[in-house]
């Protein structure tokens, strides 16, 4: 019996959901890739929203590695040989989904763009949210700076020391 193609990522994240509920935590993003000969199952979790404990500790990604790669193992859905990876989205994590957008929104912000506005491709500012397709922030002035999305190559939590 051949196995249907399925997005490895879609499957990692359906067989992954209820476990992460369970453990107060939920899938930031995911992950498959090749980089040189080798293959990788990158999963990026995060507590959920409104948490006591806010960051993911290394006991959290253990448990769902061990969790993820007996699953994965019983189903065997993935022809290629590869690695496991299961980790925090980090302190500077990229924001990628719209509620991302919303959960971190009055949090300082690094901007990266894919072309110069202003003579500049990068910017940081306090994030304001997302507005009609468009990110928005506010400079160190106060100003409102808004960038359409698909010229945003990456927007990050900036990380300040």
């Amino acid at each position: 019996m051949a196995k249907a193609k399925v997005k490895v990522t879609d499957l990692v994240e359906e067989i992954a959901a209820p476990f992460l509920e369970e453990n107060g935590l939920e899938l930031y993003h995911t992950e498959f890739l090749k980089e040189g000969r080798d293959w990788f199952l990158r999963v990026y979790i995060d507590k959920k929203e409104g948490q006591e404990e806010e960051y993911v500790s290394t006991d959290d990604c253990e448990k769902v590695s061990r969790f993820l790669s007996e699953e994965l193992d019983r189903i065997d859905p993935i022809e290629q040989n590869y690695y496991l990876e299961v980790s925090s989205p980090g302190l500077d994590r990229e924001l990628l989904r719209d509620r991302d957008f919303v959960r971190f929104a009055g949090r300082l912000v690094d901007l990266s763009l894919y072309r110069a506005v202003n003579g500049q491709k990068a910017y940081q500012g306090i994030l304001v949210g997302l507005m009609d397709d468009q990110i928005v922030i506010k400079d160190e002035t106060d100003a409102e700076l808004r960038f359409d999305r698909a010229q945003v190559a990456r927007t990050r939590l900036a990380v300040v020391f």
